[in-house]
C-alpha cells in the first residue's frame, strides 16, 4: 500500500510546482523539505536579489535625480533597512506559499528525505512511499579547490545575502548570473567592486550580445571587470583578502 499517489523530494521551486501541477490533477501528493518551502529561489536566490536590486535601483534613481529637476541626495545606504524590507517581501511571498500548498490538500513533510528505493523516501527514520517519486532535490553551494569559505571574509551568495554593512572593497569571483547581480547591488551602494571570471566574457551561457551590453554597463559604473582570469588562490590579511 502507498502513501501518496507522487511524493515528491524536495519543496524548492521545482517541487512546489510539481505538488500543485499534481494536486490539480487530483493526485495526493507527499512534499517533503528540510527547510523551507520555496527553497533557495524564495529564500536565498531569485527572490531575495531582486528585492536588492531594487533598493539599489533606488539608490541610483536619488543619485540621478537632478537631471529630472529633482533636487534629492543620497545620506547612506542603511543596510540593516534594506534587510528588512528584503525580508519583507519574501515573507509575504512565503506565506503566500504556504496557504496556497495548504489549500490544495498537500501533505507537506518536513525533514530530511533520503531516496532507498524506487517509490520510497526515508525521511528522518519514517518511511513514505509514492506510485511515482519526483526528485527536486535542488543545489548547494559550489566551491573552488583552495578557497574555504570561512562565511566572514570569504563568503558564498547565502552569506553575503545577509551582510548587515556595506563593503568597502569587494571581489567577486565569478561572473555568471548571481555574480553580476551581487556587483551590481554592492556599487549601487557605494562599493568598489571587482568582478573576476575565468572565462572570456560575463554571464556566458548568454548570447554575446547581451554580455557585452552588460559588461559595458558595468564598466560605466565603475565595477572593474577582469575576465579571462582565473583563480589561484586567497591569502587574508588584517584587513580583508586578495
Amino acid at each position: 500500500m502507498t502513501d501518496f499517489d507522487v511524493v515528491i523530494l524536495g519543496g524548492g521551486s521545482g517541487g512546489y510546482a510539481g505538488a500543485l501541477r499534481a494536486s490539480q490533477l487530483g493526485l495526493t501528493v507527499g512534499l517533503i523539505e528540510k527547510d523551507k518551502l520555496g527553497g533557495t529561489c524564495l529564500h536565498w536566490g531569485c527572490i531575495p536579489t531582486k528585492a536588492l536590486l531594487h533598493a539599489a535601483e533606488i539608490a541610483d534613481a536619488v543619485r540621478e535625480s537632478g537631471q529630472f529637476g529633482v533636487n534629492a541626495s543620497l545620506e547612506g545606504v542603511d543596510l540593516h533597512q534594506v534587510n528588512a524590507y528584503k525580508d519583507g517581501v519574501v515573507d509575504r511571498l512565503y506565506k503566500g506559499l504556504q496557504g496556497l500548498i495548504k489549500s490544495r490538500g498537500i501533505t507537506v513533510i518536513e525533514g530530511h528525505g533520503r531516496m532507498i528505493g524506487p517509490h520510497t523516501v526515508d525521511v528522518d527514520g519514517t518511511r513514505f512511499e509514492g506510485l511515482s517519486l519526483v526528485l527536486a532535490s535542488g543545489s548547494v553551494t559550489k566551491t573552488l579547490p583552495g578557497l574555504e569559505i570561512d562565511g566572514e571574509r570569504v563568503l558564498s551568495s547565502s552569506e553575503a545575502m545577509q551582510l548587515d554593512a556595506v563593503p568597502e572593497r569587494a571581489i567577486v569571483l565569478g561572473g555568471g548570473v548571481i555574480g553580476v547581480e551581487f556587483a551590481s547591488a554592492w556599487r549601487s551602494f557605494g562599493a568598489d567592486v571587482t568582478i573576476i571570471e575565468a572565462l572570456p566574457r560575463l554571464v556566458a551561457t548568454e548570447d554575446p550580445a547581451s554580455s557585452r551590453v552588460l559588461e559595458r554597463a558595468l564598466r560605466k559604473r565603475g565595477v572593474k571587470v577582469s575576465t579571462n582570469t582565473r583563480f589561484a588562490g586567497v591569502e587574508r590579511t588584517e584587513s580583508g583578502v586578495r
